[in-house]
């Protein structure tokens, strides 16, 4: 029994030594392939496109004054539906037009000191609101306005209050097919990057969508949109 146990001994260790050696073999080449998975590239990709607006929304403002208030309600009620039929016979739906409460201005309330008085008393400000998808009708009116202006309809601008908005209401329509598009300009850009560097693209490591941004062409031409968005993706990179 004695005799048997040296050989028990080496048998025993043998094992332990081949299975020590197998399993830091197994780890070393899992840690290189780790090493390997560790390598990566980030790269953006743009999408960028024109379109329409959908929406116009324009405020059109005009003033009066006098020194009585009944007669100046009188000019602004007059004023006001002469421009409502005036775009109404040029095609726009009633249901687009919107009316604003006016905005009175008592003079002699605000002058100070020796101050001469105003030449009228009350001042008002009017808004019309037009509220439309037809973007191209409105915009040949505005062109057209200058007809009630010279018939004494003192027409206001510049100002914050009366600026046109123009609005692009299908962002969700043309999302996806623009993500796709940046997220195959970001993998052109990472397979000329792994070309270059002599290494294989691999799989997406993580991806952000970027936000999408909306904004006008230019300032002549706010009606056209600019709608454009940046997708950041992390490739791996294998030899």
């Amino acid at each position: 029994m004695d005799n048997h146990r040296p050989s028990n001994a080496l048998i025993l260790g043998l094992c332990l030594f081949f299975g020590l050696a197998t399993l830091g073999y197994l780890l070393g080449n899992a840690a290189i392939r780790f090493k390997e998975y560790e390598r990566s590239v980030t790269v953006k990709g743009l999408a960028e496109h024109e379109y329409p607006a959908d929406i116009v929304i324009w405020p059109i403002q005009f003033t009066a004054a006098s020194n009585d208030l009944e007669n100046l309600y009188d000019s602004i009620e007059q004023s006001t539906a002469r421009i409502r039929t005036f775009l109404v016979a040029k095609g726009l739906d009633p249901a687009e037009i919107s009316l604003s409460t006016p905005l009175i201005t008592d003079k002699s309330a605000q002058s100070y000191g020796n101050a001469a008085p105003p030449e009228f008393r009350y001042s008002a400000v009017q808004t019309v609101t037009v509220y439309s998808r037809n973007i191209e009708a409105v915009r040949t009116l505005m062109g057209d306005l200058a007809q009630l202006g010279k018939q004494g309809i003192a027409f206001t601008g510049g100002n914050y209050q009366s600026q046109t908005e123009y609005i692009f209401t299908r962002l969700n329509e043309i999302k996806p097919a623009m993500i796709e598009e940046a997220t195959m300009k970001a993998r052109e850009v990472a397979r000329k990057f792994a070309e270059d560097s002599q290494s294989k693209l691999g799989k997406i490591k993580r991806a952000s969508q970027g936000q999408f941004s909306i904004s006008a062409r230019d300032n002549n031409t706010p009606h056209i949109k600019n709608v454009r968005v940046v997708s950041t993706v992390e490739y791996y990179l294998s030899d």
